[in-house]
């Protein structure tokens, strides 16, 4: 059985709110270890870090690094990693896709904000219309991103969609399937509780203000 949850991060939803959304939703507890720019600039717990960077994850005496890594773990412990093999290699595909889009998002919050961000909107629609395209090969966009069973890689996705209905708010104006993906999952009552939670509200999306 899964061990008592720890996540260890910056005071921000980041790299951590598909996990934390996951959580939610699956009615698990979990702890946060706060780290605020003075503990991290001390040095001792970046030594520490197998890649020199957060999240640090616990379950129980296991800890984890890398926020997918971290992802597909609580995959595997609450069965969130499709119904077979095939299922389970086109959520890493979807995983994939969600990631290559996040960091183009985190290039332009931390690097080109104010110069880039009219480029970055305006070629959006071409970097969304895969995931509203997987929606309608999945029984006409009424299931979740692959299957009839909700998946890791769907809390990945809908978080990456919040920050970019923040940054761009009509950007789902023209992908029906996916803004009725956004509501549906939005209304799930574990996830809406967290959602809604002043905890949550309190986080900002990044370290840096923008979002």
């Amino acid at each position: 059985m899964p061990g008592k949850y720890t996540i260890i991060y910056f005071p921000v939803r980041g790299r951590c709110e598909a996990m934390r959304m996951l959580l939610a939703d699956q009615g698990q507890d979990w702890t946060e270890d706060v780290v605020t720019g003075e503990i991290w600039k001390t040095g001792d717990l970046k030594k520490s870090c197998v890649f020199g960077q957060l999240p640090r994850f616990q379950d129980g005496g296991f800890i984890l690094h890398q926020s997918n890594a971290i992802l597909r773990h609580l995959a595997r412990n609450h069965g969130l990693y499709g119904q077979d093999a095939q299922e389970a290699a086109l959520l890493d595909m979807v995983n994939d896709g969600v990631e290559d889009l996040r960091l183009k998002y985190v290039r332009l919050i931390y690097q080109n904000y104010e110069d880039g961000k009219a480029a970055y909107t305006e070629a959006l629609p071409g970097e969304l219309r895969p995931f509203e395209n997987l929606l309608a090969q999945n029984n006409g966009g009424k299931d979740f991103i692959v299957g009839k069973k909700i998946s890791f890689a769907d809390y990945n996705l809908l978080d990456l969609l919040h920050i970019h209905l923040v940054l761009a708010p009509d950007c789902l104006a023209s992908f029906p399937m996916l803004a009725g993906y956004v509501q549906r999952l939005n209304a799930r009552p574990h996830l809406k509780t967290y959602l809604e939670s002043d905890a949550r509200k309190k986080l900002p999306i990044n370290g840096n203000g923008k979002q």
